[in-house]
């Protein structure tokens, strides 16, 4: 019996009822790190050609630069931007699509490069809307992205440096107090047990180093937010965002015009809860978790300092109080969570805007009221 998979493949897709396309083929690619598989599909969705290629820009541009414009379709990753700008320059229709969304090939149980390759190029023959189509970031944002990026690895390395050095002196009966990581070397240095030291001074040279670095990476991003994204002073009014959270919001979504509605920031970063209703069943979920996770990380640190013993009073921190109040086990963390995704809407709105923030904007409509 003919699995479910094969029928599905079947090219039974009406002409009258297929999108238009620029060319006569449609080619999908499965990349891999190293290689890459494809599949030509010709104007009647038949197979013409298979075959595999290097993942570089060179063995791209032999194969597919001399060809007649094709809609040529493959899943967003490492490797897919500097793809599809080069697919794109060959004159060709990319289409990159999102791999969240492409549950044939994530769950099938005939998974192979070959087989994805071939449901690329017939989804994009048949449908291409399927593919959920994404967006790259321009070369310019992306490269600037990159600077939050490494600045992230290198806190990431000192944070584990840290967490090192407390395990070493427990083994010896001591404890380093907490502390603000920029002070962390010298709280440890008073409080390291002699026998510790050996092997601790070189991590404490290390930590310093990295925080060194940190602090160059905090001024390039301060140099560039003030000379080529003055857009990120909107964001920075509003309290718990600084610089650094400002210019990530700023490159990873870059046209603050990309969204109909400010509400679907929220949806885009994967801050909203999943659905799985069914009749009268509505199951309470988990968040997406879609979209950039480093973003969504640096928003989430932001609203626990909004509604954090430190946090100034404001419409958006008395909103995630009156949440946290509900009580419940999670009720901090839900309240967390919807204070991140509604400070991802009130950035954009003051993104697009360019309205000047006021904290405590309802009570100042009531008094009007008043």
């Amino acid at each position: 019996m003919m699995d479910a998979l094969e029928v599905q493949r079947r090219p039974t897709v009406k002409k009258h009822i297929r999108i238009e396309s620029t060319g006569e083929f449609t080619i999908g690619i499965d990349v891999s790190d190293r290689t890459s598989c494809y599949c030509i599909l010709d104007h009647a969705g038949e197979i013409c050609c298979e075959g595999k290629l290097r993942s570089s820009p060179e063995a791209y541009r032999q194969q597919f630069g001399g060809m007649a414009p094709a809609v040529i379709a493959l899943e967003a990753g490492t490797h897919s931007r500097w793809m599809s700008a080069l697919l794109t320059e060959c004159g060709h229709q990319v289409i990159v699509a999102n791999p969240r969304r492409l549950r044939l090939l994530t769950t099938s149980d005939k998974k192979n490069d070959p087989e994805d390759a071939r449901t690329l190029a017939e989804m994009a023959w048949a449908k291409p809307a399927l593919l959920s189509p994404v967006r790259h970031r321009s070369a310019d944002a992306q490269r600037d992205l990159n600077l939050v990026r490494a600045r992230d690895l290198i806190v990431e390395a000192r944070t584990k440096l840290i967490n090192g050095v407390r395990c070493l002196v427990k083994g010896f009966g001591a404890r380093v107090p907490k502390c603000a990581s920029e002070r962390f070397t010298k709280h440890a240095d008073l409080h390291l047990p002699q026998e510790a030291r050996r092997a601790s001074a070189p991590l404490l040279e290390l930590i310093d180093e990295l925080s060194e670095r940190i602090l160059e990476y905090d001024e390039m991003l301060e140099h560039e937010a003030q000379t080529r994204y003055p857009q990120t002073a909107l964001l920075t009014q509003v309290s718990g965002v600084g610089t650094l959270t400002a210019m990530a919001f700023v490159l990873t979504i870059e046209d603050a015009h990309r969204f109909a509605r400010s509400r679907d920031v929220g949806c885009y970063l994967g801050l909203r809860p999943k659905q799985q209703d069914s009749g009268a069943r509505s199951p309470q979920l988990r968040i997406t978790k879609a979209g950039d996770s480093y973003l969504r990380k640096i928003l989430v640190s932001s609203a626990h300092y909004i509604i954090g013993p430190f946090g100034p009073d404001t419409d958006l921190r008395r909103w995630g109080l009156k949440l946290c109040e509900r009580g419940g086990k999670n009720a901090k963390k839900r309240a967390v969570v919807a204070v991140a995704r509604k400070l991802a809407v009130l950035l954009h709105r003051l993104w697009v805007t360019g309205e000047v923030y006021e904290p405590l904007r309802k009570q100042i409509q009531e008094a009007v009221a008043a």
